[in-house]
């Protein structure tokens, strides 16, 4: 089969190593395993690693049609739903004690965002009216009440009162927008799309509800997808800006580079996915513009830079933006044809293949590398570290059926 290596990445190293963190006593998967491999089983589990494992075992599933992984995404369906969702206020907690009770209860708008993904392709998959119905909740509560008139905010108490973006700023500021944010906005709005358009076509499932409310989550994503490109993407630089004040001035001088090819073809997905000629038409530019900024400053030929702030380059080898990578060059070598997009995807799987992925028997991706391959001392799993990027990465490369292992 093409791209065999990757199958096997897949099947043989990503997949076993979160089968093996699923917590059967508990509920949930296990939310932390240090450098040395180590699961601590009474470790906080990030409501964000348990939507981002529910996504992949449900997308997973529909791709290789093996019903441990579809036992797997009921398994972390049952968690989110019985231990996640804050039956109280609503929304999604930032995190839960290793036995479902709440821990951290901040209500971020990015988490929410990752459980409607994930809710959306756990429906996919099994058609459980449930996973949609949650999130469709969960989109009602970030449109009443974690936006204002200009956009989406970030940060908020359980019972969504404003609190401090402690959680996605860094670099020194607290942001009140991020582009991070707003991107997988858009990416969730655009997995419920889709989502709601299969159940709206059921004979069996589907009502007119269901058209109507689809009509109006299309028109929240084509004004996410709007400010993105009117409000986020900065020209003069070739990047999206990252951090903003309420009134979108930027408060760093930063370019993501990870971010930046992650979003070049999330975009024209979210795009192909609302269908809307105009919008697309005018995403096609900015995406072809991170996608060439990313390849002229941040690959060294083998992989990809972190970060740029002030003109100083973070050199570190992250986990998902080197995967991220690897689609942003696989999906531009698709649009535009440029043959050097298909040879940087290639070279950057052969590195993660190399130094990222860990030969331990047990383990599965280094988090971060220096930029010689050196592995840091990161955790193997925590709230952040989990299969959605590797594991999209993966999937993607198999269903383009492109060789570029």
């Amino acid at each position: 089969m093409k791209n065999e290596v990757v199958y096997k990445q897949l099947t043989e190293k990503i997949l076993p190593f979160w089968n093996a963190m699923r917590d059967d006593e508990n509920g949930g998967f296990y939310g932390y395993m240090s450098e040395d491999l180590h699961i601590d089983d009474h470790a906080d589990k990030g409501c964000i690693l348990n939507s981002r494992i529910l996504w992949f075992y449900s997308t997973a599933y529909m791709y290789l049609q093996d019903e441990k992984l579809l036992d797997n995404a009921k398994h972390a369906f049952e968690f989110l739903k019985t231990y996640c969702f804050d039956p109280m206020c609503g929304g999604i907690f930032w995190s839960v004690r290793y036995n479902g009770k709440p821990a951290d209860t901040t209500k971020h708008t990015y988490n929410q965002a990752f459980a409607i993904y994930a809710l959306s392709a756990y429906y996919e998959a099994t058609g459980s009216i449930e996973a949609i119905a949650i999130a469709e909740i969960i989109y009602e509560k970030i449109e009443d009440t974690m936006r204002d008139t200009k956009g989406y905010l970030e940060a908020f108490t359980r019972d969504f009162r404003p609190a401090d973006n402690d959680k996605l700023s860094e670099n020194g500021v607290m942001a009140e927008r991020t582009m991070n944010t707003l991107l997988h906005i858009i990416e969730a709005y655009s997995a419920l799309v889709h989502a709601l358009r299969k159940k709206a076509a059921d004979p069996v499932k589907g009502d007119v509800r269901d058209e109507l409310f689809l009509n109006v989550v299309e028109n929240k994503l084509a004004a996410a997808l709007e400010l993105m490109r009117d409000k986020f993407y900065n020209s003069d630089r070739h990047r999206l800006d990252v951090f903003f004040d309420k009134e979108y001035e930027s408060l760093i001088d930063l370019t993501s580079y990870g971010h930046d090819i992650e979003a070049s073809w999330l975009l024209e997905w979210a795009a192909g996915i609302l269908d809307d000629e105009e919008i697309t038409e005018s995403l096609h530019p900015i995406s072809s513009d991170l996608v060439e900024k990313v390849y002229k400053e941040a690959f060294d030929g083998h992989s990809i830079a972190n970060e740029c702030e002030d003109g100083e380059v973070n050199t570190d080898r992250i986990w998902w933006v080197e995967a991220e990578s690897v689609l942003g060059f696989l999906k531009a070598f698709e649009r535009e044809g440029k043959e050097e997009y298909r040879k940087a995807a290639h070279e950057i799987l052969a590195f993660i293949l190399d130094k990222q992925v860990d030969k331990r028997e047990g383990s599965e991706w280094f988090e971060m590398l220096k930029e010689d391959g050196t592995p840091c001392h990161k955790p193997m799993v925590r709230e952040w570290k989990c299969p959605y990027h590797n594991g999209r990465m993966c999937l993607e490369i198999l269903k383009s059926g492109i060789e570029i292992a």
